[in-house]
């Protein structure tokens, strides 16, 4: 593990850099974390970064983007492009080998979606891959499962608040780069995995984003723990090892290491 700063469009970004157990060189996923935008950081998804690690065999590069309120919508999504793009200019300095995926959880999720579609409509790194687990892609309040699974970790006045945060003007709010399911075409995006959770008020917001990819043509494998809650991934639980080993399963398959 290895923490590395990156001179970014509004200041420097940290990040941290893991390796897998191997001498040889391997390409490189770009992960983003968590929090609504407006908490977390490198130290709350360590223990994912490093399981997606082990599970893809490839080098997992940690991106602490800037945080709302006092850095909104578009300060995140350009830190987290700037980071792509120097991760795909810089092999050397992380797994040694050419090759590049986005993986990321929650809002994370949605930020990896939104450098996909950037990279894509841009003519930016080739991505062979993007990862999003539970994103936040398309919610709406009146989609049952945020009536259903209210108060279960998140409930809407948390999804308003964060929302809130995020987004400091309304004219944002059907911007793709804020939330990639108001693009119009995504047949041009990286392969995708989506994941989502059964007690999560998110379930139908990334159910609904697989569905879009997949009705413009995008390979698309999702996956829904019935079981689950919103943020499991980052839990000392089974599922968690679960859904680590077969994102970093999709991962590595799409990078060449498997």
């Amino acid at each position: 593990m290895t923490d590395l700063v990156l001179p970014g469009p509004g200041g420097d970004i940290r990040m941290r850099r893991y390796r897998p157990d191997t001498d040889g060189d391997v390409p490189t996923v770009v992960f983003f974390h968590g929090g609504g935008y407006v908490i977390g950081g490198l130290e709350t998804h360590d223990v994912l970064c490093r399981r997606l690690t082990r599970e893809s065999g490839c080098a997992v590069l940690s991106v602490a983007y800037r945080l709302a309120p006092e850095h909104p919508f578009p300060a995140a999504v350009e830190d987290c492009y700037a980071a792509t793009e120097w991760a795909a200019a810089n092999p050397a300095r992380l797994g040694g080998a050419d090759g590049l995926a986005v993986a990321g959880d929650s809002a994370g999720g949605t930020l990896a979606a939104v450098v996909a579609l950037m990279a894509a409509e841009r003519g930016g790194p080739e991505l062979a891959h993007q990862a999003l687990l539970y994103p936040a892609t398309g919610v709406e309040p009146s989609q049952e499962s945020v009536q259903q699974n209210a108060g279960i970790v998140l409930d809407e006045s948390d999804l308003a608040f964060f929302e809130k945060c995020y987004l400091d003007s309304e004219i944002h709010r059907r911007n793709p780069y804020a939330d990639p399911s108001n693009a119009a075409d995504l047949s041009s995006v990286a392969p995708a995995t989506v994941i989502t959770a059964g007690f999560d008020p998110l379930r139908d917001a990334g159910n609904g984003y697989a569905e879009q990819l997949l009705a413009d043509g995008v390979d698309v494998r999702y996956e829904n723990y019935p079981s689950q809650v919103h943020g499991f991934a980052t839990m000392a639980i089974d599922a968690a090892e679960d859904v680590a080993a077969g994102v970093g399963r999709d991962l590595g398959t799409a990078l060449g290491v498997r």
